[in-house]
Protein backbone atom coordinates (compact mmCIF):
# COMPACT_ATOMS: atom_id res chain seq x y z
CA UNK A 1 0.00 0.00 0.00
CA UNK A 2 1.41 3.80 -0.97
CA UNK A 3 1.79 6.07 2.08
CA UNK A 4 2.46 9.93 0.97
CA UNK A 5 5.00 11.32 1.56
CA UNK A 6 2.57 14.26 3.74
CA UNK A 7 1.30 11.36 5.90
CA UNK A 8 4.64 10.22 6.60
CA UNK A 9 6.27 13.25 7.24
CA UNK A 10 3.10 13.91 9.80
CA UNK A 11 3.71 10.70 11.78
CA UNK A 12 7.57 11.31 11.91
CA UNK A 13 6.63 15.05 12.77
CA UNK A 14 3.69 14.65 15.32
CA UNK A 15 5.83 11.29 17.07
CA UNK A 16 9.41 13.29 17.31
CA UNK A 17 7.00 16.11 18.65
CA UNK A 18 5.18 13.68 21.07
CA UNK A 19 8.20 12.72 22.74
CA UNK A 20 9.80 16.24 24.03
CA UNK A 21 9.03 16.47 27.68
CA UNK A 22 7.17 19.69 28.59
CA UNK A 23 10.44 22.05 28.70
CA UNK A 24 11.46 21.38 25.41
CA UNK A 25 8.08 22.34 23.93
CA UNK A 26 7.83 25.35 26.01
CA UNK A 27 10.80 26.68 24.80
CA UNK A 28 9.71 25.62 21.58
CA UNK A 29 6.84 28.42 22.11
CA UNK A 30 8.42 30.80 23.80
CA UNK A 31 11.57 31.12 21.58
CA UNK A 32 11.85 32.98 18.44
CA UNK A 33 9.90 30.74 15.57
CA UNK A 34 11.74 29.06 12.45
CA UNK A 35 10.96 29.34 9.81
CA UNK A 36 10.47 33.35 9.76
CA UNK A 37 7.61 34.54 8.61
CA UNK A 38 8.05 37.89 9.75
CA UNK A 39 5.34 39.24 11.99
CA UNK A 40 5.87 38.57 15.46
CA UNK A 41 8.02 34.98 14.38
CA UNK A 42 11.57 37.01 15.61
CA UNK A 43 10.27 37.68 18.76
CA UNK A 44 10.63 35.55 22.48
CA UNK A 45 7.84 34.97 23.86
CA UNK A 46 8.21 38.11 26.45
CA UNK A 47 8.98 40.28 23.83
CA UNK A 48 5.95 40.20 22.19
CA UNK A 49 4.54 40.72 25.19
CA UNK A 50 6.28 44.09 25.70
CA UNK A 51 5.84 45.18 21.73
CA UNK A 52 1.94 44.62 22.10
CA UNK A 53 1.91 45.53 26.14
CA UNK A 54 0.22 43.07 27.62
CA UNK A 55 1.56 42.54 31.14
CA UNK A 56 0.68 39.49 32.27
CA UNK A 57 0.10 35.70 30.33
CA UNK A 58 -0.87 32.35 31.54
CA UNK A 59 -1.14 29.30 29.24
CA UNK A 60 -1.77 25.62 29.60
CA UNK A 61 -1.59 23.29 26.70
CA UNK A 62 -3.23 19.67 26.85
CA UNK A 63 -1.87 16.76 25.04
CA UNK A 64 -3.28 13.34 25.55
CA UNK A 65 -6.26 14.30 27.48
CA UNK A 66 -4.05 15.58 29.95
CA UNK A 67 -2.26 19.07 30.91
CA UNK A 68 1.60 18.61 29.70
CA UNK A 69 2.30 21.95 30.88
CA UNK A 70 1.03 25.22 32.42
CA UNK A 71 3.19 28.66 32.60
CA UNK A 72 3.26 31.80 33.16
CA UNK A 73 5.02 35.04 32.54
CA UNK A 74 4.35 38.68 33.46
CA UNK A 75 2.93 40.30 36.19
CA UNK A 76 -0.74 40.43 37.72
CA UNK A 77 -0.34 43.92 38.08
CA UNK A 78 2.11 46.81 36.73
CA UNK A 79 1.72 48.82 39.73
CA UNK A 80 2.95 46.01 42.74
CA UNK A 81 5.21 44.03 40.27
CA UNK A 82 3.44 41.10 41.68
CA UNK A 83 4.31 37.91 39.11
CA UNK A 84 1.32 36.46 37.66
CA UNK A 85 1.45 32.18 38.68
CA UNK A 86 -0.85 29.25 37.16
CA UNK A 87 -3.02 29.99 39.96
CA UNK A 88 -3.86 33.50 39.41
CA UNK A 89 -7.48 34.03 38.73
CA UNK A 90 -8.81 35.89 35.14
CA UNK A 91 -12.03 37.01 33.66
CA UNK A 92 -12.81 34.84 31.62
CA UNK A 93 -14.96 36.98 29.73
CA UNK A 94 -16.87 35.23 27.28
CA UNK A 95 -15.52 31.83 27.66
CA UNK A 96 -18.16 31.74 30.54
CA UNK A 97 -20.85 31.29 28.27
CA UNK A 98 -19.39 27.19 27.09
CA UNK A 99 -18.85 26.73 31.18
CA UNK A 100 -22.58 28.00 31.71
CA UNK A 101 -23.82 26.19 28.48
CA UNK A 102 -22.74 22.92 30.43
CA UNK A 103 -24.82 23.34 33.34
CA UNK A 104 -28.13 23.83 31.09
CA UNK A 105 -27.21 20.57 29.62
CA UNK A 106 -27.13 18.56 32.53
CA UNK A 107 -30.59 20.31 33.73
CA UNK A 108 -31.47 19.63 30.32
CA UNK A 109 -29.78 15.85 31.12
CA UNK A 110 -32.36 15.47 34.65
CA UNK A 111 -35.21 16.20 32.44
CA UNK A 112 -35.51 19.72 33.98
CA UNK A 113 -36.66 20.81 30.75
CA UNK A 114 -35.81 20.02 27.09
CA UNK A 115 -33.24 21.83 24.78
CA UNK A 116 -35.83 22.18 22.37
CA UNK A 117 -38.34 23.32 24.77
CA UNK A 118 -39.97 26.72 24.24
CA UNK A 119 -38.31 29.14 26.29
CA UNK A 120 -41.48 30.71 27.28
CA UNK A 121 -42.71 27.41 29.53
CA UNK A 122 -39.69 27.39 31.07
CA UNK A 123 -39.33 30.90 32.53
CA UNK A 124 -41.89 32.09 35.02
CA UNK A 125 -40.33 35.58 36.19
CA UNK A 126 -40.13 37.06 32.65
CA UNK A 127 -40.96 36.72 29.40
CA UNK A 128 -39.32 36.85 25.49
CA UNK A 129 -42.20 38.86 23.56
CA UNK A 130 -41.84 38.05 19.90
CA UNK A 131 -43.78 39.03 16.86
CA UNK A 132 -42.04 37.13 14.52
CA UNK A 133 -42.85 33.34 13.90
CA UNK A 134 -40.89 29.98 15.38
CA UNK A 135 -40.02 28.60 18.72
CA UNK A 136 -37.18 29.52 20.61
CA UNK A 137 -35.53 27.76 22.47
CA UNK A 138 -32.44 26.86 24.62
CA UNK A 139 -30.60 25.34 21.73
CA UNK A 140 -31.24 28.47 19.96
CA UNK A 141 -30.42 31.13 22.97
CA UNK A 142 -27.28 29.22 23.54
CA UNK A 143 -26.09 28.71 19.62
CA UNK A 144 -26.99 32.53 18.90
CA UNK A 145 -29.89 31.79 16.54
CA UNK A 146 -32.55 32.90 18.49
CA UNK A 147 -33.52 35.91 17.09
CA UNK A 148 -32.28 38.48 19.81
CA UNK A 149 -30.61 41.31 18.01
CA UNK A 150 -28.69 42.63 20.77
CA UNK A 151 -24.94 41.59 20.15
CA UNK A 152 -24.27 42.54 24.04
CA UNK A 153 -20.78 42.82 24.98
CA UNK A 154 -21.28 43.43 28.55
CA UNK A 155 -19.23 47.03 29.61
CA UNK A 156 -19.36 45.82 33.14
CA UNK A 157 -19.48 47.89 36.96
CA UNK A 158 -17.29 49.70 38.63
CA UNK A 159 -16.60 47.67 42.06
CA UNK A 160 -19.31 49.24 44.73
CA UNK A 161 -21.53 50.05 41.82
CA UNK A 162 -25.27 49.16 42.04
CA UNK A 163 -25.85 45.78 40.25
CA UNK A 164 -28.60 45.06 37.90
CA UNK A 165 -31.00 41.87 38.54
CA UNK A 166 -30.76 39.71 35.33
CA UNK A 167 -34.73 41.15 34.61
CA UNK A 168 -33.68 44.90 34.52
CA UNK A 169 -30.20 43.27 32.72
CA UNK A 170 -33.06 41.91 29.69
CA UNK A 171 -35.44 45.29 30.23
CA UNK A 172 -32.33 47.50 29.82
CA UNK A 173 -33.88 48.98 33.40
CA UNK A 174 -31.66 50.79 35.67
CA UNK A 175 -28.81 50.31 36.89
CA UNK A 176 -28.33 48.47 33.72
CA UNK A 177 -26.38 50.52 31.00
CA UNK A 178 -27.58 48.75 27.91
CA UNK A 179 -30.65 48.43 25.91
CA UNK A 180 -33.20 46.02 26.22
CA UNK A 181 -32.61 42.28 24.91
CA UNK A 182 -35.47 42.16 22.18
CA UNK A 183 -36.33 39.95 19.66
CA UNK A 184 -35.17 41.31 15.85
CA UNK A 185 -35.95 38.38 13.72
CA UNK A 186 -37.30 34.60 13.82
CA UNK A 187 -35.51 31.73 15.41
CA UNK A 188 -33.12 30.16 13.06
CA UNK A 189 -33.14 32.82 10.50
CA UNK A 190 -29.61 33.48 11.01
CA UNK A 191 -26.96 33.78 13.54
CA UNK A 192 -26.03 36.93 15.73
CA UNK A 193 -23.64 37.01 18.83
CA UNK A 194 -26.19 37.70 22.09
CA UNK A 195 -24.88 37.91 25.53
CA UNK A 196 -28.46 38.85 26.45
CA UNK A 197 -29.64 35.49 24.89
CA UNK A 198 -27.44 33.80 27.26
CA UNK A 199 -28.80 35.82 29.74
CA UNK A 200 -32.42 34.36 29.07
CA UNK A 201 -31.37 30.69 29.18
CA UNK A 202 -29.44 31.69 32.88
CA UNK A 203 -32.46 32.73 33.75
CA UNK A 204 -35.03 29.78 32.77
CA UNK A 205 -32.27 27.50 33.97
CA UNK A 206 -32.17 29.24 37.51
CA UNK A 207 -35.67 29.15 37.31
CA UNK A 208 -36.16 25.22 36.40
CA UNK A 209 -33.66 24.46 39.27
CA UNK A 210 -34.90 26.61 41.89
CA UNK A 211 -31.23 27.24 42.90
CA UNK A 212 -28.76 30.79 42.32
CA UNK A 213 -26.70 30.79 39.37
CA UNK A 214 -23.80 30.69 41.08
CA UNK A 215 -24.28 27.60 43.61
CA UNK A 216 -25.73 25.89 40.42
CA UNK A 217 -22.06 26.36 38.27
CA UNK A 218 -20.31 25.28 41.58
CA UNK A 219 -22.18 22.04 42.69
CA UNK A 220 -22.25 20.94 38.52
CA UNK A 221 -20.06 22.22 36.46
CA UNK A 222 -17.11 23.94 38.75
CA UNK A 223 -16.53 21.25 41.50
CA UNK A 224 -17.01 17.80 39.60
CA UNK A 225 -14.25 18.89 37.26
CA UNK A 226 -11.81 20.28 39.78
CA UNK A 227 -11.59 23.82 38.80
CA UNK A 228 -10.82 24.63 42.42
CA UNK A 229 -9.56 28.49 41.50
CA UNK A 230 -12.71 29.28 39.66
CA UNK A 231 -15.45 31.38 40.47
CA UNK A 232 -18.95 32.65 39.08
CA UNK A 233 -19.26 34.85 42.25
CA UNK A 234 -19.58 38.84 41.50
CA UNK A 235 -18.48 40.75 42.82
CA UNK A 236 -15.29 38.28 43.60
CA UNK A 237 -14.73 37.62 46.91
CA UNK A 238 -12.33 39.42 49.52
CA UNK A 239 -11.01 36.22 49.95
CA UNK A 240 -10.24 36.16 46.47
CA UNK A 241 -8.84 39.00 45.60
CA UNK A 242 -5.20 38.51 46.07
CA UNK A 243 -5.14 35.57 44.07
CA UNK A 244 -6.50 38.16 40.81
CA UNK A 245 -5.22 39.83 38.18
CA UNK A 246 -5.49 43.50 37.58
CA UNK A 247 -7.13 44.79 34.18
CA UNK A 248 -4.64 46.64 31.79
CA UNK A 249 -5.65 48.92 28.95
CA UNK A 250 -3.93 48.92 25.51
CA UNK A 251 -0.92 51.04 26.76
CA UNK A 252 -0.18 48.13 29.48
CA UNK A 253 -1.28 50.75 32.54
CA UNK A 254 -3.55 49.87 35.11
CA UNK A 255 -7.45 50.61 34.07
CA UNK A 256 -7.84 52.50 36.94
CA UNK A 257 -10.45 50.37 39.29
CA UNK A 258 -9.09 46.70 39.69
CA UNK A 259 -11.23 45.29 37.40
CA UNK A 260 -15.13 45.18 36.66
CA UNK A 261 -17.85 43.90 38.11
CA UNK A 262 -19.65 41.18 35.82
CA UNK A 263 -23.65 40.55 37.32
CA UNK A 264 -23.82 39.06 33.22
CA UNK A 265 -22.63 35.27 35.00
CA UNK A 266 -23.29 33.04 32.25
CA UNK A 267 -22.36 35.60 29.57
CA UNK A 268 -19.09 37.19 31.36
CA UNK A 269 -18.55 36.54 34.96
CA UNK A 270 -16.21 33.68 35.25
CA UNK A 271 -13.28 34.35 36.98
CA UNK A 272 -10.79 31.26 36.60
CA UNK A 273 -7.15 29.92 35.43
CA UNK A 274 -5.96 29.00 32.42
CA UNK A 275 -5.33 25.67 34.37
CA UNK A 276 -8.65 25.34 35.68
CA UNK A 277 -10.16 25.98 31.61
CA UNK A 278 -8.06 23.50 30.55
CA UNK A 279 -9.35 20.86 33.07
CA UNK A 280 -13.11 22.01 31.44
CA UNK A 281 -11.80 21.22 27.88
CA UNK A 282 -10.77 17.97 28.73
CA UNK A 283 -13.62 16.97 30.48
CA UNK A 284 -15.53 18.19 27.41
CA UNK A 285 -12.64 16.25 25.00
CA UNK A 286 -13.23 12.81 27.80
CA UNK A 287 -16.64 12.22 27.32
CA UNK A 288 -17.00 12.68 23.98
CA UNK A 289 -14.06 9.96 23.90
CA UNK A 290 -16.12 7.94 26.57
CA UNK A 291 -13.35 8.33 28.91
CA UNK A 292 -15.85 10.45 31.58
CA UNK A 293 -19.57 11.09 32.36
CA UNK A 294 -18.97 13.10 35.55
CA UNK A 295 -20.56 16.10 34.35
CA UNK A 296 -22.58 14.85 31.24
CA UNK A 297 -23.00 11.57 29.55
CA UNK A 298 -21.66 11.58 25.82
CA UNK A 299 -24.76 11.90 24.04
CA UNK A 300 -25.33 14.92 26.29
CA UNK A 301 -21.48 16.65 25.61
CA UNK A 302 -22.27 16.07 21.43
CA UNK A 303 -24.43 19.14 21.55
CA UNK A 304 -21.80 21.11 23.14
CA UNK A 305 -19.81 20.75 19.80
CA UNK A 306 -22.28 20.08 17.14
CA UNK A 307 -23.55 23.45 15.34
CA UNK A 308 -26.90 23.75 14.97
CA UNK A 309 -26.95 24.17 11.38
CA UNK A 310 -26.71 28.06 11.17
CA UNK A 311 -23.93 29.59 12.01
CA UNK A 312 -20.77 28.10 13.14
CA UNK A 313 -22.07 27.98 16.91
CA UNK A 314 -23.13 24.55 18.55
CA UNK A 315 -24.40 24.54 22.46
CA UNK A 316 -21.56 27.29 23.89
CA UNK A 317 -18.95 26.18 21.68
CA UNK A 318 -18.04 27.89 18.17
CA UNK A 319 -16.91 25.10 16.26
CA UNK A 320 -14.61 25.01 13.04
CA UNK A 321 -12.89 22.93 10.43
CA UNK A 322 -9.00 23.48 10.12
CA UNK A 323 -6.81 21.63 8.18
CA UNK A 324 -7.45 18.14 8.60
CA UNK A 325 -9.34 18.40 12.07
CA UNK A 326 -11.96 19.70 13.61
CA UNK A 327 -11.86 22.09 17.12
CA UNK A 328 -14.35 23.58 19.46
CA UNK A 329 -12.67 26.90 20.76
CA UNK A 330 -14.50 30.17 22.55
CA UNK A 331 -12.96 33.71 22.76
CA UNK A 332 -13.11 36.33 25.90
CA UNK A 333 -13.02 39.90 25.89
CA UNK A 334 -13.60 41.83 29.11
CA UNK A 335 -12.91 45.22 30.39
CA UNK A 336 -8.86 44.86 30.72
CA UNK A 337 -8.72 41.37 29.83
CA UNK A 338 -8.24 38.92 26.85
CA UNK A 339 -8.51 34.93 26.76
CA UNK A 340 -8.94 32.12 24.28
CA UNK A 341 -9.46 28.45 24.31
CA UNK A 342 -9.27 26.19 21.28
CA UNK A 343 -9.05 22.38 21.41
CA UNK A 344 -9.48 19.41 18.92
CA UNK A 345 -12.80 17.23 19.34
CA UNK A 346 -11.27 14.11 19.28
CA UNK A 347 -7.72 14.06 19.62
CA UNK A 348 -7.25 15.19 23.23
CA UNK A 349 -4.86 18.37 22.54
CA UNK A 350 -5.82 22.15 23.25
CA UNK A 351 -4.44 25.28 24.00
CA UNK A 352 -6.03 28.01 26.72
CA UNK A 353 -4.40 31.89 27.11
CA UNK A 354 -5.15 34.19 29.24
CA UNK A 355 -4.15 37.66 29.76
CA UNK A 356 -4.64 41.27 31.84
CA UNK A 357 -4.30 43.15 29.25
CA UNK A 358 -6.62 44.97 26.41
CA UNK A 359 -3.89 43.89 23.62
CA UNK A 360 -4.27 40.25 24.46
CA UNK A 361 -5.99 38.98 21.59
CA UNK A 362 -2.99 39.58 19.28
CA UNK A 363 -0.61 37.88 21.66
CA UNK A 364 -3.47 34.82 22.53
CA UNK A 365 -3.35 33.47 19.00
CA UNK A 366 0.74 33.75 18.53
CA UNK A 367 0.61 31.31 21.21
CA UNK A 368 -1.92 29.20 19.94
CA UNK A 369 -0.11 29.27 16.84
CA UNK A 370 3.16 28.37 18.08
CA UNK A 371 1.56 25.28 20.02
CA UNK A 372 -0.14 24.35 17.07
CA UNK A 373 3.27 24.02 14.95
CA UNK A 374 5.02 22.66 18.28
CA UNK A 375 2.79 20.05 18.25
CA UNK A 376 2.10 19.22 14.85
CA UNK A 377 -1.73 19.84 15.46
CA UNK A 378 -3.87 18.84 12.08
CA UNK A 379 -4.91 22.39 11.92
CA UNK A 380 -2.12 22.87 10.31
CA UNK A 381 -1.75 23.72 6.27
CA UNK A 382 0.04 20.51 4.03
CA UNK A 383 1.88 23.16 2.74
CA UNK A 384 3.01 24.24 6.24
CA UNK A 385 4.28 21.05 6.80
CA UNK A 386 6.12 20.07 3.98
Amino acid sequence: MRISSFFLFSLVFSCFCFGQDPSQMIAAVEGAQSPNRQGMDPLRLEEMMSRLRVPGVSVAVIRDFKIHWAKSWGVADVESGKPVSNDTMFQAASISKPVAAMASLKAIQEKKFGLDQDINSILKSWKVQSSFGGTITPRTLMSHTSGTGDGYGFPGYAPGAALPTVQQILDGQAPSPQGPVRVVRAPMVAAQYSGGAVMIEQLALTEAVGKPFVQIMQDWILGPIGMTNSTYEQPLPAVREKQAARAHGGDGKRMGAAWHVYPEGAAAGLWTTATDLAKFAIEVQSTLAGQSSRVLNRAAMQEMVSPVGVGPFAVGFSVAHEGQGWYFSHGGANWGFRCTLKAHRAKGYGVVVMTNGENGSQLATEIVNRVAQAYGWDSLDKATLR
